[in-house]
């Protein structure tokens, strides 16, 4: 027995022969005849049974008809049903409806349950939209010759020099939860791997409950030799041309999807403005880029703008300071419909330099011996950067918290489910 997927059934054909199989997401009776709207991981398709008990609504169920043309039912076809197994019954009513456009709950009850808040298409649509996203960017980077690795999530020490990491018991000694794969990506690039990529998580344990942070999130990063130079403006061009590819995937991918949900189309990261951040402070009028004045950057600026010249004090200790502007780092951030979704930069490359850096932000050599190592024995010029994925996906859907655009989301407040 073959299965038809629901986004199939409009191109089997009239009186086809077709077996669907999936969740009943709603039953109507009008009259003698049971309409079913069956719901499986393509879409939704319209069921008719002129007999028999109706399956119950979010059964499991495998139905067996003969497709009909409908131009009510989606795709402009339907399945008269002739035979109905329930796979799986639910043993308790679902706790929210689903047959709505968004799920009529708070987003704590919706997280909670999140097994069964999935099977809303909607909620279902950013990790379509991550899934596409990761695919851009995978693809487009290993155009240009770099290799996807895959770098340890257990670590002696805090990769950013700071005390905001999850410590865990490493067999009787001390350990960490890597809060990104940046000594490494480094590491990488000076032992000849020149470029370099990774998707995978990070974990941040920084004290927020806000619609902004997340404690585990993804982190899309990219490291790179600078052999032609240009410091942060080589790298927001490589990030242009990255982003364009990424959102080319989602519409290819997503795009009928999205536009169904009213989702505004995808910014041109190619228009994107550039400015510093003592010109983003003026722009603004506020004292720091915060979360309001990052929404007030892309209200005057457009939607993406790519903010760089931060101060030393406030990169990590690995920021390469600008020859022409001591002081100040070759570093950028992205911001995008008012939210930071990358950090990027160049990063000192120079042994002497980078231990005298350290030194002076107050960071102990031990615990990044072998990250110095690597540069003792001669590091290229480099640079890159990290996109966060849920950030990205939230901001280019609307949506207003982070969490949303989490599958299992872990936060100051939540680990579990």
């Amino acid at each position: 027995m073959e299965r038809t997927l629901c986004a199939e059934l409009s191109s089997a054909g009239a009186s086809s022969p077709c077996t669907v199989f999936g969740w009943v997401a709603a039953v109507r009776r009008l009259g003698a005849v049971t309409f079913v709207v069956l719901r499986d991981r393509s879409g939704t398709c319209q069921v008719v049974l002129e007999s028999g008990t109706p399956p119950p609504t979010e059964a499991v169920v495998r139905i067996a008809g003969v497709t009909a043309a409908e131009p009510r039912a989606p795709g402009g076809v339907e399945l008269r049903g002739t035979s109905v197994e329930v796979v799986a019954a639910p043993a308790v009513p679902l706790p929210f409806a689903l047959h709505r456009p968004e799920i009529p709950a708070a987003l704590e009850t919706i997280l909670e349950h999140r097994g069964a808040s999935l099977r809303h298409p909607g909620e279902r649509a950013a990790f379509a939209v991550q899934a596409a996203l990761t695919r851009g960017f995978r693809r487009h980077l290993d155009g240009l010759g770099f290799t996807e690795t895959h770098t340890p999530k257990l670590v002696g020490g805090a990769t950013e020099g700071g005390a905001e990491v999850f410590a865990v018991d490493y067999f009787g000694h001390p350990a960490f939860l890597a809060q990104s794969p940046q000594l490494y990506k480094q590491v990488l690039v000076g032992a000849g791997f020149e470029r370099v990529y990774e998707v995978g998580s990070v974990y941040r344990a920084e004290p927020h409950a806000t619609a902004r942070h997340l404690s585990e999130y993804v982190s899309l990063d990219a490291e790179t030799e600078l052999f032609a130079g240009g410091g942060a403006g080589a790298l927001i061009a490589l990030e242009q041309g990255l982003l364009s590819a990424m959102f080319d995937e989602v519409r290819a991918a997503c795009g009928a999807g999205l536009e169904r949900l009213g989702v505004p189309p995808l910014p041109d990261p190619s228009r994107a403005a550039v400015v510093t951040l003592a010109e983003a402070l003026r722009v603004t009028g506020r004292p720091t880029l915060d979360p309001e004045g990052e929404r007030l950057l892309c209200a005057r600026l457009g939607e993406m703008v790519f903010v760089t010249a931060w101060p030393a004090a406030e990169r990590p200790f690995y920021a390469l300071e600008a020859e022409s502007a001591p002081g100040l780092t070759e570093s950028f951030d992205l911001i995008l419909r008012g939210l930071e979704v990358t950090t990027g930069g160049r990063r000192e490359h120079r042994y002497e330099r980078l231990t005298a850096a350290m030194q002076r932000r107050g960071v102990p050599a031990a615990g990044f011996e072998d990250y110095l190592g690597a540069f003792a024995h001669g590091m290229p010029p480099h640079g890159g950067f990290a996109i966060g994925l849920e950030r990205l996906t939230a901001r280019l859907l609307g949506l207003p918290n982070v969490r949303r655009a989490s599958l299992f989301p872990r936060d100051r407040h939540r680990l579990r489910p």
